[in-house]
């Protein structure tokens, strides 16, 4: 037999346990907040009909869809992003959802891309969107929940710069001409916070501006003042619990999507880069667009792999947390291990996170297992503490153990926070 490939697909990854908890942190931390809002969990297929995803993104897009022919000679398509499956859901099941639709969802979707730092092939997308309502309300209740999102995650301090599409395209049309549209000056004034004037001004000379259009389309979107619409907008947010100093207006933010019809913000975190976190907007049209099916929409992508590492950056996740709270341990004797599996049971029953040593191993041995597995405590089950009806309980991390009954234990266990040790 060949020898197997045992390796990961270039642009996948595997997620080892203490990866996997710095991740579902992060992923409970943003579920619970959306819910706290009243966001509704919402899942699409991994596979949709090819014709679905296709001619929805763009010719360059398209090529990055995976798509095949299944075994029913039907052509699918692997999901490339959230927002056409949910347009599908919105328009089959429009009988079924409510008017205002509070959605969010946390998938992982697939690209055919060149693997590169930072760029995979399967990433999860976290958005959160409210579909139904053109009332500003609804973009301030978004604004609130992604300021709660990150508060929640335990961020000190979060700016979500915002503008308005409209305002923007009000000030930039009157330089565009036949070989320049609002989008593709829209398209280089996002590269702002990315690359230099000069670099964005040569790029709108190469596009077919001259050279003092360009530079006047950059000089009064500097002088843009804010909108009547997104002060009402920013006034609801602060009524809603944002704080004044968290919402920055920013009249060259532009986000390069052509579908936004008005608000559009992103996230940032100003102790750690000037990299957006984040970012959405009110999207009247797309969904129309995508599906025939009127539904004007306001929504967020939330960088979700950034985010987890920004927080494991930050300190704002707990390595050393362990997927058990406490070990049980046994000399190596069936009677032992026999206590050992009952006070198992019992702890688990108390939802206590309880490992159980799989092998009569030397309590050498399994020390030094709860050790490497960063478990706080480990109860050792003797034949005198079987006689005694009390068990001797370590603390892993000083070194310090007690002899208790089963009901203290509990007590202590259940008290027990990682922060603590």
């Amino acid at each position: 037999m060949a020898k197997q490939n045992i390796q990961t697909l270039k642009g996948f990854r595997d997620f080892l346990p203490a990866e996997s908890r710095q991740r579902q942190y992060v992923s409970d931390k943003i579920r619970e907040t959306f819910e706290i809002y009243g966001f509704e969990p919402l899942q699409t297929p991994t596979l949709e009909y090819a014709s679905l995803l296709l001619g929805k993104y763009g010719e360059e897009a398209d090529k990055l869809v995976y798509t095949f022919e299944d075994r029913g000679e039907r052509q699918v398509g692997l999901r490339y992003d959230q927002t056409v499956p949910t347009a599908r859901v919105l328009s089959q099941y429009q009988n079924e959802l409510p008017k205002y639709f509070r959605r969010y969802q946390i998938q992982n979707v697939f690209r055919a891309d060149k693997p590169q730092k930072g760029r995979y092939r399967e990433f999860t997308q976290c958005d959160c969107d409210i579909f139904g309502s053109d009332d500003i309300l609804a973009d301030a209740e978004l604004l609130a929940t992604v300021d709660a999102v990150f508060r929640n995650l335990g961020f000190k301090s979060t700016i979500i710069e915002f503008n308005d599409r409209s305002l923007l395209i009000e000030n930039i049309s009157p330089f565009t001409n036949e070989k320049v549209d609002a989008f593709s000056i829209i398209q280089s004034i996002d590269k702002l916070d990315k690359q230099s004037l000069e670099t964005v001004i040569e790029e709108l000379v190469d596009k077919g501006l001259s050279r003092k259009d360009a530079e006047a389309v950059i000089s009064k979107i500097n002088s843009i003042k804010i909108s009547g619409n997104l002060s009402q907008i920013e006034q609801k947010a602060l009524e809603l619990g944002v704080a004044k100093e968290t919402l920055v207006f920013n009249p060259k933010l532009a986000r390069g999507l052509d579908y936004y019809t008005g608000l559009i913000f992103e996230i940032k975190i100003p102790e750690y880069s000037n990299s957006s976190l984040g970012g959405g907007g009110r999207y009247d049209n797309l969904i129309e667009d995508l599906s025939g099916y009127k539904m004007p929409a306001v929504g967020v992508g939330l960088g979700f792999d950034r985010i987890v590492e920004v927080c494991e950056e930050m300190g704002l996740i707990d390595n050393k947390n362990s997927a058990a709270t406490v070990m049980v341990g046994f000399f190596e004797d069936e009677n032992c291990q026999n206590k050992a599996m009952q006070i198992a049971k019992e702890l688990r029953q108390e939802k206590i996170k309880t490992e159980l040593v799989p092998a009569s191993d030397k309590l050498a041995k399994q020390f030094k297992m709860a050790e490497q597995k960063n478990i706080p405590f480990v109860i050792i089950v003797g034949e005198n503490e079987i006689k005694e009806n009390k068990f001797s309980i370590k603390n892993m991390k000083s070194g310090e153990q007690s002899l208790l009954g089963l009901e203290e234990i509990k007590e202590k266990l259940k008290a027990f926070s990682p922060s603590l040790l």
